[in-house]
């Protein structure tokens, strides 16, 4: 981890984010190697984290992983901070009318998080992406979202991008990113031209409050490498409908009315 958390309670939270970015149960000895933290203080924290439900340990292997409680409060955090409940209708209707796929997302530290999906092909398979993390830079919903921040919001968050080229057509620097927002602004929409990955082509528009605040972003993509930019720009007009009518939606609800510049 490039910072440590301030207090008891920060760098517990850095641990959290320790294991799970991992992926899978870790051992102590790893968590020790790719963490600043002390053995002894890292050791007292997952013990703690342990003792109160958010870690769990093996007992044959001994490694960690992240426990049901967190699951829990996760359900809770969905239904109370995210905008995929009030969403889901609009995502519904939308998927069912284009035959595409349809993703929610909103900003989260700089990283894309997409909290809902609907893939007209599958329907059962609604929940498949809720929970993952892109990079803002190179996805449709991200450059959707960066686009309409404020100015000092934008470079804070810009600021945490790792311009990593992933494909050859990632934007991989930020000249060229500010660039590319600029003409989003523009057009009102994003495309992704597989700079996060190959053989994903999707658009994407910006779910904004009435006061211009970006709340979030719905992108709509072809449930195979084959769709075409000029099919998915023909849905561009729906698909600003669907964010009108989500932001309209969360203009009624509890949505959270403040947010730093990195969780937007």
């Amino acid at each position: 981890m490039a910072e440590i958390g301030t207090g008891t309670v920060g760098k517990a939270l850095d641990v959290l984010d320790l294991i799970a970015a991992q992926g899978h149960p870790v051992r102590f000895a790893e968590l020790q190697r790719l963490s600043p933290l002390p053995k002894a203080t890292l050791y007292r924290l997952v013990q703690t984290l342990v003792i109160n439900g958010m870690v769990t340990q093996d007992e044959e292997s001994g490694a960690y992983a992240l426990g049901m409680r967190l699951v829990r409060l996760a359900h809770a955090a969905w239904r109370q901070a995210s905008l995929a409940p009030v969403a889901r209708p609009f995502l519904d209707t939308l998927s069912q009318e284009s035959g595409l796929t349809v993703h929610l997302a909103q900003m989260d530290y700089g990283h894309v998080l997409y909290v809902d999906r609907r893939d007209a092909q599958d329907p059962n398979a609604m929940f498949t992406d809720a929970g993952k993390v892109a990079p803002a830079y190179c996805t449709g919903v991200g450059k959707a979202m960066l686009a309409y921040l404020e100015p000092e919001e934008l470079d804070q968050v810009l600021g945490m991008q790792s311009f990593h080229r992933f494909t050859p057509t990632t934007l991989a620097s930020e000249t060229v990113l500010r660039q590319s927002l600029d003409r989003i602004r523009e057009r009102g929409f994003a495309i992704d031209r597989e700079e996060y990955q190959t053989g994903v082509t999707c658009a994407a528009v910006p779910i904004l409050s009435a006061e211009g605040r970006v709340l979030g972003a719905v992108s709509i993509s072809g449930a195979g490498s084959g769709t075409e930019t000029r099919t998915l720009e023909a849905w561009v007009p729906r698909l600003r409908i669907c964010a009108e009518d989500i932001a309209m939606e969360a203009s009624h609800w509890a949505f959270p009315a403040e947010q730093s510049a990195g969780n937007v």
